[in-house]
């Protein structure tokens, strides 16, 4: 009984080592966006920091669960170390902004953020790494199992336990607490755990656990938390007065003040500003006069600063749609942006819907005369799906016949950089690809006009400054005196001819992001012109030559591991004895090269599902999280079929059986290559769906089906990789093989966020994944019509 109890403590501790990683990983990834007001590249290269620390605590640090003589105790003493690391790792990335002495708000380059990460994440991700190898040492003694299948139990209880931490994290902690108490709930649980596996006896046990629940229930939750939020804040936001902080389920909010007006930070970049007239009349009055007699108006995003409340000013409106993802942010615009919102808020002919904007125009079946895009720049994938030719393509469907839309976007004066004229032509040409007529207005920034009809859009400023003066509005900036010189001829004509598209020019698209990639660049210009010329650079570099570049490397590892592989010749029968096959050394070598293809494979998928979901359906913050909880899910279960495939020993009875296992694994492999072909076909049939029982049944049964399938492929294929790992060879470390599996992670990470998605988009990154899954399955797959005998 007792020793059942002791793998019962065991296993708990497992399942919450996977908890405990998902809950910091998601914690600690919103807490660096926040602080480097950071897209889908920079979250790709902290992610691959991530992984990078827990390959090396697991394949490094992991050595000393080889040799410590109670790896227990070790399990239990690493459990203590992330309990206290983790809100001491928080409060050090608030922090790190006065250490750079940057000002709250300030965009920073890719460098200082990755080196911050780095830093930041390097002791909690080394400790969680050296956790698993660990628990693989004290589940292979207690269980009295082979280091093979204890490190395939281990596996499978840690993606039980990341499931369920994803899902708990994403749908329950992160939108109703903040940081600090997140990573106190979650350190108790570490210590309760720890305090159960350190001691044998019940009674020290039990008064162990009574202390650690009575010190944090009574003191470290409600006294010691609030201190830590307040005081790590202070150091975040020095400079500012703080006037709220608070997270909602789709990112962090926060107001702060200085002479004299108001900002809101979503995920550390300015939403909004108040009071800020001219951003305000700019938004709207434009496309507004554009039209001649506008009545229906759709507004995404950005109403809060003002917008709104001008667009109301135009007298023909009879309704207008104020669209806003986070409901958090209407709230905090009740709260702290005075009686401008309240009064716009509560005109008769508003209808605000708390929702994603983009799925608010493919669910409508709405005209509307103008619809403007009040949103920032595409400096991230999410933002990117305004403007894509799909958008457009569904925009333009809900415009009357003389419909515009409108957006704009930062630019100068007298003066368009090579990098930002780039950009502008990818959208230029992208929105002619929709509509028939589109224009774009010069100054600080540049307001591109799209007609669903040729002839409505005028560039004449006397026929604006007529209705302006028809509609008697009262405005600060967008005047009598100011229309003409804006749309002055030299000026549009100068600008015309730096933006129109070229042949080379490419289009931006959901599953070919070019302007999002554009746009990157661009930002990287503003801090080092060096970012900037290399990302141009990659930008040059054709997908023929990287194909070639990837089949070539690929080609130069599979000899590589070919002579290590080294042919045995076999003597134990005789036609058999002339067939050469890989000895275990070498079979554990090609074992290796799976799993890290693997791990490459399931991040670059769990990104792409991730990404068509988002282009597809829009962000959908709880939906998204049940869709990664399907992931590990699946992960968990493939798991726990490989290890009952290998317990129950049915297909594996000749010799130690890694030579059939390899044969499976290469199996898996080869439908690995293949994975990321169908999901792009998948998720391409998808594109063009309609009616809201489709759309359901797609994104909450179809893409969490898809996820726990993936998840599966990965799942499998790991309990049998470590059958034919630790073949008869019992000096390994145990945590190395998935040092592996997130060492190719870790490179799939960074490429497919920073080069393969951005720069060739969805379906060329799903060929050049398959060609990294071709030589590791080749080279699993060698061994087949060779005999197995007793001595493999």
């Amino acid at each position: 009984m007792e020793m059942q109890s002791a793998k019962w403590n065991l296993a708990a501790a497992l399942a919450l080592l996977g908890f405990t990683a998902v809950s910091v990983q998601i914690t600690l990834m919103r807490e660096l966006i926040v602080v480097f007001s950071g897209n889908e590249i920079s979250l790709g290269l902290m992610l691959a920091n991530w992984l990078l620390w827990t390959a090396l605590g697991s394949g490094l640090l992991g050595r000393l669960a080889t040799v410590v003589p109670n790896p227990r105790l070790l399990l239990a003493g690493l459990q203590g170390l992330v309990a206290l690391l983790f809100p001491a790792t928080i409060y050090a990335v608030r922090a790190s902004r006065s250490y750079l002495q940057v000002a709250p708000g300030e965009l920073l380059g890719p460098g200082p953020m990755v080196l911050t990460s780095f830093a930041a994440l390097s002791l909690i991700c080394l400790a969680m790494g050296c956790m698993f190898s660990a628990g693989i040492r004290c589940w292979a003694e207690e269980a009295g199992s082979s280091m093979a299948a204890a490190t395939g139990s281990v596996y499978l209880l840690e993606a039980l336990g990341s499931g369920l931490g994803g899902l708990v994290a994403g749908v329950v902690l992160l939108p109703h607490l903040h940081a600090f108490q997140i990573a106190m709930l979650v350190a108790l649980a570490n210590l309760l755990v720890a305090a159960s596996l350190g001691t044998k006896h019940g009674v020290w046990r039990r008064a162990a656990m009574g202390v650690i629940v009575a010190a944090g229930g009574f003191v470290l939750f409600p006294l010691a938390t609030p201190q830590l939020e307040q005081a790590s804040l202070a150091r975040l936001w020095q400079g500012f007065r703080l006037i709220d902080s608070r997270n909602s389920r789709y990112g962090n909010l926060v107001v702060v003040e200085t002479e004299g007006s108001r900002s809101l930070y979503e995920n550390g970049l300015v939403a909004a500003t108040v009071p800020d007239a001219a951003a305000a009349e700019e938004a709207v009055h434009f496309a507004l006069l554009e039209h001649p007699e506008p009545k229906r108006l759709l507004l995404v995003g950005g109403g809060i600063n003002g917008s709104l409340r001008q667009a109301l000013q135009h007298p023909s409106l009879e309704q207008v749609d104020y669209v806003e993802l986070d409901p958090a942010v209407l709230d905090v615009a009740g709260r702290h942006f005075g009686r401008e919102w309240a009064s716009a808020r509560a005109d008769p002919r508003v209808r605000i819907h708390p929702l994603d904007g983009r799925l608010f125009v493919k669910a409508s079946r709405e005209t509307f005369d103008l619809v403007i895009i009040n949103l920032p720049e595409p400096l991230t994938a999410q933002l990117n799906r305004f403007y894509t030719e799909e958008f457009y393509g569904e925009a333009a469907r809900r415009l009357a016949p003389r419909g515009i839309l409108s957006f704009q976007l930062p630019s100068s004066e007298n003066y368009i950089s090579p990098e930002r004229a780039s950009f502008f032509r990818c959208l230029n040409a992208t929105l002619r690809r929709v509509f028939p007529q589109v224009v774009a207005l010069p100054g600080e920034t540049v307001h591109f006009l799209a007609a669903r009809q040729a002839g409505v859009l005028t560039t004449a400023p006397d026929v604006l400054v007529a209705r302006l003066r028809a509609r008697h509005l009262q405005t600060s900036y967008v005047r009598e005196y100011y229309l003409p010189f804006r749309m002055s001829l030299d000026r549009q004509l100068d600008l015309q001819q730096q933006i129109d598209p070229q042949a080379s020019t490419p289009l931006n698209r959901d599953f070919a992001p070019r302007g999002y990639f554009l746009n990157v660049e661009l930002a990287s210009a503003r801090f080092h012109r060096g970012q900037s010329e290399w990302l141009a650079a990659l930008e040059r570099i054709k997908f023929r030559t990287t194909l070639v570049v990837v089949l070539v490397g690929m080609l130069a590892l599979s000899l590589l591991a070919t002579a290590v592989y080294g042919h045995q010749p076999r003597a134990n029968d005789g036609a058999a004895a002339r067939v050469p096959f890989p000895g275990k050394r070498a079979r554990s070598v090609v074992a290796g090269m799976c799993v890290a293809a693997m791990g490459f494979t399931l991040i670059a998928l769990e990104i792409l599902l991730l990404l068509g979901f988002q282009a597809l359906f829009g962000y959908v913050y709880q939906q998204l999280a049940v869709v990664i909880a399907a992931f590990m899910a699946g992960m968990a279960l493939g798991a726990w079929l490989a290890t009952r495939s290998l317990a129950a020993g049915s297909a594996l009875r000749v010799g130690d059986g890694s030579v059939i296992a390899l044969r499976a694994v290469a199996i898996l492999q080869f439908c690995a290559a293949l994975s990321p072909i169908l999901l792009y076909a998948l998720l391409a049939s998808f594109a063009g769906l309609q009616g809201e029982t489709a759309l359901w049944l797609v994104g909450r049964v179809v893409f969490p089906l898809v996820a726990l399938v993936g998840g599966l492929l990965g799942g499998y294929q790991f309990p049998l990789a470590s059958r034919v790992y630790f073949a008869g060879v019992s000096t390994r470390s145990p945590g190395l093989l998935y040092a592996l599996d997130l060492a190719g992670a870790c490179v799939g990470a960074v490429v497919l966020s920073a080069f393969l998605f951005p720069l060739y988009g969805f379906p060329r990154s799903a060929i050049l994944i398959a060609v990294v899954n071709l030589a590791p399955a080749l080279l699993a797959a060698l061994p087949v019509g060779a005999k197995a005998g007793p001595q493999d």
